[in-house]
């Protein structure tokens, strides 16, 4: 049977929540830094922001609730159909417009040369990057599912997800929700511990580890959601984004980090979304969380592609920490300032584009059913 959300009446009001807005952002941010840091700093033990990978785990967390908030109530009269199409308008565009930068990128490298090693490969690596079909190839660099544009990982486990929840978790019981939940529990634990960390699931030797990370955090943002978890605060956007950067520049350690991990996504990151829910904005941040939230998503999916020649330039000229670190300081604001000008120019003329077009082809649809009736 389908769920009736127990959230309090204010917000089934179809509120906004923008201090997750910008927590998104943040989250999105941490990780651009994070990926230069891998460069610049490839020992984990020495980098200020060695979690942030975990940034991953929240984000599927927040999908399931945001997802779930949307939609408990809507999905049985929009369809499976629509969901999905409109699920592909809001993310896909970015997943081309990736792919695109990393085609570029890759073949233009002015410091690398690794295109000449797979010039006849190049136009299938770029096929499955726009498509999202798994195509782990280039070794020399950590073998990603999608080398073009590594964070695609992350998006083809969360259409899996979004698509596994309009079939089978809209309609399901929180008794079974909450017995999938330990399941998962106990996965994301074994990965962990077999792993030695959660960073894992971008890779072609660790596929599966993808899989597990967002069974557990968007059955988590679900169960946020749909026990009316949302936790009143005075801690505002800046005080929950604080304690979210914490939670990324814990020290790394291989003794304790199985276990730091497992605490970050399971506890943690559903605490942080109930926090970020039902906290207060103050009018002082709303431009913030607004931005913020508008450039999270492009950000994460434009700026691998300049890390790889990030990384082509540092194997080349092997510069000091200090012109490394001016590059990131210079790079991480260029990169937010290049993905709002995508999203502005790009992203949200092709979703609006094709979101009319949806409408339209419904509308017609609808249209000939009524007459087709009427005939009848």
């Amino acid at each position: 049977m389908q769920q009736t959300s127990v959230l309090p009446a204010a917000l089934q009001s179809r509120q906004h929540f923008p201090i997750l807005d910008g927590l998104r952002g943040v989250a999105a941010i941490a990780v651009v830094i994070f990926h230069f840091m891998e460069i610049a700093v490839p020992d984990y033990h020495q980098s200020f922001i060695a979690h942030a990978y975990l940034a991953v785990d929240f984000f599927f967390c927040l999908s399931g609730f945001v997802i779930a908030y949307a939609y408990d109530e809507r999905l049985k009269q929009i369809g499976v159909w629509r969901f999905i199409r409109l699920r592909l308008i809001r993310l896909h565009p970015l997943v081309v417009i990736g792919s695109v930068i990393g085609l570029v990128a890759f073949v233009f490298d002015p410091f690398n040369d690794l295109y000449d090693t797979y010039a006849t490969k190049t136009f299938g690596m770029f096929v499955a990057s726009c498509l999202m079909i798994p195509y782990p190839l280039v070794h020399e660099r950590y073998f990603n599912l999608f080398h073009l544009n590594p964070p695609t990982w992350s998006l083809f486990w969360e259409y899996i997800a979004n698509v596994f929840y309009a079939l089978v978790l809209v309609k399901i019981s929180n008794k079974i929700l909450w017995a999938l939940a330990l399941v998962a529990t106990a996965l994301l634990c074994f990965e962990a511990n077999r792993a030695g960390y959660l960073g894992v699931g971008w890779g072609g030797d660790s596929f599966a580890g993808g899989g597990i990370r967002v069974f557990y955090s968007f059955i988590a943002g679900i169960l946020v959601y749909r026990s009316g978890s949302v936790i009143k605060s005075r801690a505002g956007f800046a005080g929950i984004s604080i304690l979210l950067l914490l939670v990324f520049m814990i020290p790394f350690a291989e003794k304790t980090n199985p276990y730091v991990d497992c605490a970050a996504a399971i506890i943690l990151f559903p605490l942080l979304v109930a926090f970020g829910a039902g906290a207060v904005l103050k009018p002082a941040y709303a431009a913030i969380c607004k931005f913020s939230g508008e450039i999270s998503y492009p950000l994460y999916m434009i700026h691998y592609p300049f890390i790889w020649l990030f990384m082509s330039w540092v194997e080349l000229k092997k510069p000091s920490l200090n012109q490394m670190t001016i590059v990131i300081l210079f790079g991480v604001p260029l990169l937010i300032a290049l993905a709002y000008t995508i999203m502005i120019w790009l992203d949200l003329p092709i979703r609006k584009y094709l979101k009319l077009k949806m409408e339209k082809e419904e509308a017609e649809d609808a249209k000939e059913a009524a007459l087709e009736k009427r005939s009848n």
